[in-house]
């Protein structure tokens, strides 16, 4: 399989649940998202036409908002219907979680700390080890040990957090994972796509407008039809 204007032929060096990757010579990358979507809490594991497409618009305009704001991501430029061209940054096993309210993993495995829906002032960052089938909480002085600047991943998520919650207001964002990797010059850089599967978002009245619609059991048209009216919100 190759996609349009990449450069390349044969199949991906990296194929993953949501994308596949072909690396090119130059340090860029054509990424290919797949159309699908997955809960391990839930069990629930399928391809949802057009959904790659909308995660691609909702990321090609949060990588804009990231940039204006002076935040690094690896996207460079839209190819396709649902490829982009990107920086090749090598992922690490672990990614980075804001949680500005108290909802799914939280309230989940560690009950009773804190009510659903409890507000985080300033939001909580954590670290989750990325294994099959489920994520996993790691200790910082683990990541300290890899080699990791804790300090500065979250900072950047926290300015991301920042940056997104404007971006989308009157929209609620609840929380939303991010992966970081070091960039060419050995900076930290947003390797990861932002789109309404790696968060919870709320509108006025707390409808779901993410992968929760998925999680909750609702069907493909109705998923697609909420996304795609989220799309046809977002500021340009």
């Amino acid at each position: 399989m190759t996609p349009p204007k990449n450069g390349t032929t044969g199949p991906p060096a990296i194929e993953g649940r949501s994308k596949r990757i072909w690396p090119r010579d130059d340090g860029t990358c054509v990424v290919e998202l797949i159309p699908s979507l997955r809960s391990y809490t839930f069990d629930r594991d399928e391809l949802v036409p057009a959904t790659a497409r909308l995660r691609l618009d909702f990321y090609e305009r949060a990588a804009r908002a990231l940039h204006a704001a002076g935040m690094r991501t690896v996207f460079r430029e839209r190819l396709g219907e649902t490829t982009y061209l990107a920086d090749y940054v090598p992922a690490p096993p672990f990614e980075v979680i804001v949680k500005n309210r108290a909802v799914g993993s939280t309230v989940r495995k560690y009950p009773g700390l804190f009510p659903e829906g409890h507000v985080f002032h300033p939001p909580v960052v954590k670290f989750d080890f990325r294994i099959d089938p489920e994520d996993q909480p790691i200790g910082e002085d683990y990541l300290w040990a890899y080699g990791v600047d804790v300090e500065e991943f979250r900072r950047i998520a926290r300015q991301c957090n920042d940056c997104l919650r404007k971006w989308l207001e009157p929209l609620d964002l609840w929380d939303f994972c991010l992966i970081i990797g070091p960039g060419p010059e050995g900076d930290p850089i947003i390797n990861s796509e932002i789109s309404p599967d790696c968060m919870r978002l709320r509108d006025r009245q707390g409808n779901s407008l993410d992968k929760d619609l998925f999680r909750q059991g609702a069907g493909h048209e109705h998923i697609v039809s909420v996304w795609s009216a989220l799309v046809g919100r977002l500021p340009a």
